[in-house]
């Protein structure tokens, strides 16, 4: 059968007779990436590393579990436990999950503070949030630091009341986050508690 009759089978398609369709431009051949431009840097800060045994029929079982926050620095946050055979692996998959959870805040962007006074609880713990004026800093400890540094709030006062587990003060942490109302200017702030 004659090359030519063949392609005319299939469907007269010029590029030897397979029903390929013909790529459209850009695809994956190292040329223009639009994901690369709409994906936003990232920070990531470690909570908790823990390792864990599980003892099994022939010995114990070594794994890890780690607790990350992840951040953009602007008002965007998000945390994840990741469990992996190695802490490595046990990272990434925290980071994989911190970045699909996302959220954002309200947060003061001139004073680069939060809005209101907040306080929340989760668990056993407890902490109490409130704005500071410019040039404070942020005053806080332990994993409430890490929480509100990799949030972008560079002028904030924090207090832990409950447990000093720092997991919790972290997940307790961004549910006072989430609780924070935008304030329009002039207007009295309410107290807004758990």
């Amino acid at each position: 059968m004659d090359r030519n009759n063949n392609n005319n089978n299939n469907g007269g398609n010029r590029q030897g007779g397979n029903n390929r369709r013909p790529q459209q431009g850009g695809g994956n051949r190292g040329g223009y990436n639009r994901n690369n431009n709409q994906e936003e840097k990232l920070f990531s800060e470690l909570i908790a590393l823990r390792r864990v045994a599980k003892a099994t029929s022939g010995a114990k079982r070594l794994r890890f579990s780690v607790v990350l926050i992840a951040g953009d620095k602007k008002g965007k946050l998000g945390i994840a436990m990741g469990k992996g055979a190695d802490p490595q692996e046990a990272m990434q998959k925290a980071m994989k999950k911190a970045s699909s959870k996302l959220f954002s805040f309200h947060m003061d962007m001139e004073k680069k503070s939060i809005t209101h006074r907040v306080e929340a609880r989760y668990k056993a713990s407890s902490v109490l949030i409130k704005p500071a004026p410019l040039g404070t800093g942020v005053v806080a400890g332990g994993a409430i630091r890490k929480v509100l540094e990799i949030a972008g709030i560079e002028n904030v006062v924090a207090k832990r009341l409950g447990a000093a587990n720092s997991i919790t003060n972290a997940y307790c942490t961004i549910l006072a986050l989430s609780k924070l109302k935008e304030i329009k200017r002039g207007s009295k702030p309410q107290k807004v508690s758990a």
